[in-house]
């Protein structure tokens, strides 16, 4: 396969928390992946991105359904690894824009894996992560000493995520949309509410820092929350 196919971290949602290499990448690529699913209107990753992107280049915003219909997410995956095949047999640098990381939940990990099996370059571009930026914007340490620090996405078995809270000095949850009070309440029994933030929509123009959790907190789909297990010490 000719063509180069790069997986590019964005950050959570500042245009500017975009790494020089990444910038450089999207200022001479030729073809722009912009992953998007079923139920959302347009690319949040696409819109971070655009102020970098060089006029004129080739823009595919391609849906990825969060489906239980096995079957239906085959047939979609398979259709854009075809849509990116194409491009690529064309000796085309395509860049797939992921928020965060590209290795960290990324839509990117499945594709890349897919393509891999069809020998192509694929190259791999950090970005911030939420949780990193998150961190930064509260003034609130995510490690410190000897503390371990788990990230944990909040949608997870419940007893996977019981088993985490109690191991861990420190916690990011991700994923938090769903069931916010129950989350909480597990929180509650493990003492991670007393020192704990929700940044939600980081570094958007209608971010929210929110230092009072309780299970009356309304998260929205990108929110993270920071929590210290409280030690009594």
């Amino acid at each position: 396969m000719k063509g180069i196919f790069y997986g590019i971290g964005v950050g959570p949602g500042d245009p500017e928390l975009l790494t020089l290499k990444a910038v450089r990448l999207l200022q001479s690529i030729d073809a722009v992946i912009a992953p998007r699913t079923g139920n959302m209107s347009g690319s949040t990753a696409l819109q971070i991105a655009r102020p970098h992107l060089r006029p004129g280049v080739q823009i595919l915003e391609l849906t990825f359904p969060m489906v239980d219909n096995c079957d239906e997410k085959k047939d979609a995956w398979e259709k854009n690894k075809q849509v990116i095949l194409s491009l690529l047999a064309q000796d085309k640098r395509v860049a797939f824009l992921t928020l965060g990381d590209p290795m960290l939940y990324s839509t990117y990990i499945y594709m890349a894996r897919l393509l891999a099996r069809h020998q192509v370059n694929c190259q791999t571009i950090p970005g911030i992560t939420s949780f990193c930026a998150a961190a930064g914007r509260a003034g609130f340490p995510l490690a410190e000493g000897d503390d371990i620090l788990t990230v944990i996405p909040a949608t997870c078995d419940r007893e996977k995520l019981t088993q985490a809270l109690a191991i861990s000095d420190n916690v990011v949850l991700m994923k938090v949309s769903r069931q916010p009070a129950q989350l909480v309440e597990l929180m509650q029994k493990h003492n991670l509410t007393g020192q704990a933030v929700m940044v939600s929509k980081c570094g958007h123009a209608d971010e929210s820092v929110l230092y009072h959790i309780d299970k009356d907190i309304k998260p929205v789909y990108l929110s993270t929350i920071l929590a210290k297990k409280n030690t009594g010490m």
